[in-house]
């Protein structure tokens, strides 16, 4: 009797468990696209969870993500799991990228729909606790997001990198929280912007002064976070916006990543 309520008990779960066949080293499909996942460590079976978004820089993989052990050690110190996406090219195909390493006619924005939407059903992934973050060009992605698809998450964390220029000059979903981070002598994505083959980089001063006005943000108090210098704003709505300098260039710190999650968590985004 007991043997038979077992395996009654064993079978309800399964039943009532997404059957996973991806994750950590093994691709999940959607499409001819695919994106990687990462749960932490000791996670509940029956608890949904935040994650963190994360798009790579230029020539990256949804992979190369997931082999940073910092990045995995901060997720499981955060007990978050790890969205790792993959561009459809070397760059992400966005407003103004450069046509020699993107692909014409991709959406990446309907490939986040669709990340967001297969991720949070077959892992226990909650998505009202989603961070979008990325790096160098995953930044640009960043942005793009947070301009045209706001509401899929809670806040978002570029990392030196913003729109491809022209920058937009309104944005098609509500204003958001954001933290911009970036180095100071960044020579790869400089503050101001550089042109790159037949584009040219957005100005991060530009873009967050626009920001600024189209959300409505005030300015709060200067703080400094572990080697971060921010400037803070928030709205009416709640939502914050920052933007932290470091002392450095072009390199990408996954506990800066971490330090933006704490930053949103604090103020109640996350």
């Amino acid at each position: 009797m007991r043997a038979l309520l077992a395996i009654a008990t064993v079978s309800q779960f399964v039943a009532s468990s997404p059957v996973v066949a991806c994750g950590t080293d093994t691709d999940c499909h959607i499409g001819d696209r695919h994106y990687r996942v990462r749960m932490p460590v000791d996670h509940a079976v029956d608890e949904r969870i935040g994650a963190i978004v994360f798009a790579h820089g230029f020539g990256g993989s949804a992979s190369g993500i997931l082999r940073n052990r910092r990045m995995i050690e901060l997720a499981d110190e955060l007990g978050v799991a790890i969205i790792a996406t993959k561009s459809a090219a070397k760059d992400w195909s966005i407003p103004g990228a450069p046509s020699a390493v993107t692909q014409e006619g991709v959406d990446e924005l309907a490939y986040f729909d669709t990340v967001i939407r297969d991720a949070t059903e077959k892992f226990l992934i909650d998505e009202n606790r989603l961070m979008m973050s990325g790096f160098s060009a995953g930044a640009m992605m960043v942005w793009n997001l947070a301009c045209y698809r706001s509401d899929m998450f809670a806040a978002f964390a570029p990392i030196a990198g913003t729109f491809w220029r022209p920058e937009p000059l309104a944005c098609d979903t509500p204003p958001a929280s954001i933290v911009h981070i970036h180095g100071e002598s960044d020579k790869t994505v400089p503050l101001e912007g550089r042109p790159v083959l037949d584009t040219h980089q957005g100005n991060v001063a530009t873009v967050i002064d626009w920001y600024s006005n189209y959300g409505s943000y005030a300015p709060t108090a200067p703080f400094e976070v572990a080697d971060l210098r921010c400037k803070n704003s928030r709205n009416a709505a709640g939502r914050i916006l920052g933007f932290c300098l470091f002392s450095g260039g072009h390199s990408f710190n996954p506990d800066h990543v971490g330090e933006a999650w704490k930053m949103f968590e604090i103020s109640g985004q996350l």
